[in-house]
C-alpha cells in the first residue's frame, strides 16, 4: 500500500471554532446606534510597506478555501471557512494592479454549513449548489433554487443517505469531495476515513424529493491507504480533484493531519477506467509543500493564463500548529514549465499577529492621534513569548494610516495584555500591561519610548491572566483600573492617588456577578449616553456580555442586560472602543482567537 513516514505522533483534535453574535434591542437611555462591520475602513500596512487589502479581516488560525465561480461571470470567486457555521465570500471583481477579490460578507446567505462546505453542481442543472457538514458527522445538502448568476441556496436535506434510506457518515474532522471519477455522467461522492481509507459512492438517481442517492461502491477505493511510519499514524484529512498533468482523467490531492505536505495521488488509468496504485509522491515536485500539516487544497487558475495554481489553508496538523498561527494561506502559482513557485504564505493579507489577539489604542508618539498595540499569546515565530506590536499612526487624527513598526522590547512572558491612558499627566499615554501570571506591569512613556517603572504594580488577588482596563470609574479626574481573568470574574482598583501619581488600591467584592464562565476581557464605553461608563466583557467563549451601568459618574453599579449593539465575534473576544478617526464617535474594534482585529463602526 501507498505509504509516507514519519516519527511524529500526535492526538487528534477537530478544528473548529464557533461564532457568536451579539444582538441589538432597545434597552432603555438613547436609541442603540447601528454598528457596521469594515474589514479596510482606512490604509494599514505591515512591516514591509505593503498596503494590507483586508486588515481587518480577523485574521485565521485554520482557513478552508474554495474557488468556485459562483456568479457565472468568467472569474474565480473565493470562499474561506475559519469558524463553525461562518462561510467568507470573496467575489472577483477587478483587473489590474489592484487585488481582484472584494470582501462581501463572513456570513454567506446566513447559512448554518458546521465544520465544512463544498460547492459542487449536485443535481447536475448548470448551477452550485453547496454541501456542508451537518452536526455530528453527516452531510447537509443546500439546492441552489436561484440561477447560476444569482444563487439561493435552500436547505434540501438534513443528510444525503444511500439507496437503503441511510444517512452517509462523514467523520466531521474530515472534508468528503464530489466529482464524476469514471466520466459515466454519474457524480462520486469521496469521503476521507480516519483509518487513511477512502471510500467511494456513486449517484443512482434521487428520491421523491428530487435529493440525489448514493450506493456504497467501497470502502477501499483502489486500495488507497495513506497512514504512517509502521502502518499506525493516519488522521483527519482533506482532498481536491483536479487533471493536473492534463491527461484528460482526474488526480487527486490529499492533505492530512500527519502529513507536512500535500500528497499527489497520480490517476495513471484514463477517464472511464482511473487507476491509482502508484506511490503518493508530495507536491509540488520541484518544492514539495512544508507546514505544520494537514493542508487543505484547492486550486484554480489565478491569473487565467491557462494553468492551474495551487492554493492551501494550514488547519494545523501534527508538526508544531504554532509556527502557522499567522502564515497558513499558502498560493503556489504554476509557471510555463509546469514548475510551481510559492509566492506568498498569507494570500488573505489581513493583520495577524497569530492567536488571542488584545487590542489597545492610545497616543504613544505625542502626535495627537491615536496609535495602535497588538498582542498576542505567543509569537508564532520561534520565540516562546507573547509579543506586543506596534502599528504607528503615520496619519491624521481624522485620517488614520497606521504602520506595522515593531515590537515593543519587553521581557519574555506569556498572554500579555496591554492598555494604554495618561498616568502621570505628561500628556503622553502609558501603558499598564497584564500578565498570564496575573500581575500588571507599569512603563511610563517616555516620548521616546516605554521605561518600566514597576515589574508588579499590582495584581491580582486570585486567578491569572490580568487584562486592564483603565477608565475613570469614580468620575474624580484621574484612572482607576479594572482586570479581567481567566476565572471570568473582574477586579477593581479604585485609583485613591490623582491624575500625576497613580495609586491603584483592590476594592474587595466589588462587582460580585459580573463574570462570564472563562477569560474576561472587559471594555468600558458609555452605550446609551448617559453620562457614565457602561461595561462590556468579552469571554473565550460566550461571545460579549453586556453590562448597563444603573449606578452614576461617580459610583458605578453595573446589571447585565441584552447588549444595545450587534457585533459577530468569535472566542477569546477582547473587546475595544476608541474613536480612531476623530469624528467624535467611538469605532469598536476587538481582538480574538484567530489573531487579528475586527473592526465596526457607527
Amino acid at each position: 500500500m501507498p505509504r509516507i513516514l514519519t516519527l511524529s505522533l500526535i492526538s487528534l483534535t477537530i478544528v473548529s471554532g464557533c461564532a457568536v453574535s451579539n444582538s441589538a434591542t432597545d434597552t432603555g437611555g438613547s436609541s442603540p446606534q447601528s454598528y457596521q462591520q469594515d474589514v479596510d475602513p482606512f490604509p494599514v500596512y505591515d512591516e514591509s510597506g505593503e498596503r494590507l487589502p483586508f486588515p481587518f479581516l480577523g485574521g485565521f488560525n485554520a482557513p478552508r478555501p474554495q474557488f468556485v465561480d459562483i456568479d457565472d461571470d468568467g472569474d474565480p470567486d473565493l470562499f474561506v471557512q475559519e469558524n463553525t457555521d461562518d462561510l467568507k465570500y470573496f467575489e472577483f471583481q477587478k483587473e489590474g494592479d489592484e487585488f481582484p477579490l472584494t470582501w462581501q460578507t463572513n456570513k454567506f446567505q446566513d447559512l448554518d454549513i458546521g465544520e465544512w462546505f463544498r460547492f459542487v453542481d449536485m443535481d447536475q442543472d448548470g448551477d452550485y449548489d453547496l454541501l456542508t457538514e451537518q452536526p455530528y458527522s453527516y452531510i447537509r445538502y443546500y439546492r441552489n433554487e436561484g440561477t447560476s448568476q444569482e444563487p439561493d441556496f435552500k436547505l434540501a436535506a438534513d443528510s444525503l443517505r444511500d439507496v437503503n434510506g441511510e444517512p452517509i457518515f462523514s467523520d466531521r474532522q474530515n472534508i468528503p469531495n464530489v466529482t464524476d471519477i469514471d466520466a459515466d455522467g454519474k457524480l462520486d461522492l469521496f469521503i476521507g476515513r480516519l483509518e487513511g481509507t477512502l471510500t467511494r459512492y456513486e449517484s443512482v438517481g434521487r428520491d421523491e424529493n428530487e435529493i440525489p442517492q448514493f450506493e456504497l461502491v467501497t470502502e477501499f477505493f483502489e486500495g488507497i491507504e495513506i497512514v504512517k511510519q509502521f502502518g499506525t499514524l493516519h488522521g483527519a484529512n482533506t482532498m481536491a480533484f483536479m487533471d493536473i498533468d492534463r491527461d484528460g482523467d482526474q488526480d487527486i490531492f490529499w492533505g492530512d493531519f500527519f502529513e507536512p505536505s500535500v500528497l499527489l495521488l497520480e490517476n495513471t488509468g484514463d477517464p472511464a477506467n482511473p487507476e491509482f496504485q502508484g506511490e503518493p509522491r508530495p507536491f509540488p515536485p520541484n518544492d514539495p509543500v512544508q507546514t505544520s500539516g494537514y493542508n487543505a487544497p484547492t486550486l484554480t487558475d489565478w491569473g487565467n493564463d491557462g494553468d492551474m495554481d495551487l492554493f492551501l489553508g494550514v488547519l494545523g496538523g501534527a508538526y508544531n500548529a504554532n509556527q502557522t498561527l499567522g502564515n497558513n494561506f499558502y498560493f503556489y502559482e504554476q509557471k510555463s514549465n509546469g514548475d510551481f513557485e510559492l509566492q506568498t504564505r498569507k494570500f488573505l493579507n489581513t493583520i495577524d499577529v497569530g492567536n488571542e489577539s488584545i487590542p489597545a489604542t492610545g497616543d504613544i508618539d505625542g502626535d495627537g492621534d491615536l496609535d495602535l498595540l497588538l498582542a498576542n499569546k505567543i509569537d508564532p515565530g520561534p520565540r516562546n513569548s507573547s509579543i506586543v506590536y506596534i502599528f504607528e499612526n503615520r496619519g491624521t487624527q481624522r485620517e488614520p494610516e497606521f504602520h506595522q513598526s515593531g515590537i515593543l522590547d519587553l521581557p519574555d512572558d506569556y498572554h500579555y495584555a496591554p492598555t494604554l491612558a495618561d498616568l502621570n499627566g505628561d500628556g503622553l499615554d502609558d501603558l499598564l500591561l497584564g500578565r498570564w501570571r496575573g500581575e500588571v506591569a507599569y512603563y511610563q512613556n517616555t516620548g521616546d519610548g516605554f521605561e518600566l517603572v514597576g515589574e508588579t504594580l499590582l495584581e491580582l488577588p486570585r486567578g491569572s491572566n490580568a487584562v486592564p482596563e483603565l477608565a475613570d470609574l469614580d468620575g474624580d479626574g484621574d484612572m482607576d483600573l479594572l482586570l479581567g481573568q481567566s476565572g471570568g470574574g473582574i477586579a477593581y482598583f479604585r485609583n485613591e492617588g490623582n491624575a500625576e501619581e497613580p495609586d491603584f488600591k483592590l476594592v474587595e467584592d466589588a462587582f460580585p456577578g459580573i463574570e462570564v464562565r472563562h477569560r474576561s476581557t472587559p471594555a468600558l464605553y458609555d452605550a446609551d449616553g448617559d453620562g457614565d461608563l457602561d461595561l462590556f466583557l468579552g469571554s473565550k467563549v460566550e461571545g460579549i456580555l453586556f453590562f448597563r451601568n444603573t449606578g452614576d459618574a461617580g459610583n458605578p453599579e453595573f446589571t447585565e442586560e441584552r447588549s444595545p449593539f450587534s457585533f459577530t465575534v468569535t472566542q477569546f473576544v477582547a473587546p475595544h472602543f476608541a474613536d480612531l478617526d476623530g469624528d467624535g464617535v467611538a469605532e469598536f474594534i476587538s481582538g480574538n482567537k484567530e489573531g487579528g482585529i475586527i473592526y465596526y463602526e457607527q
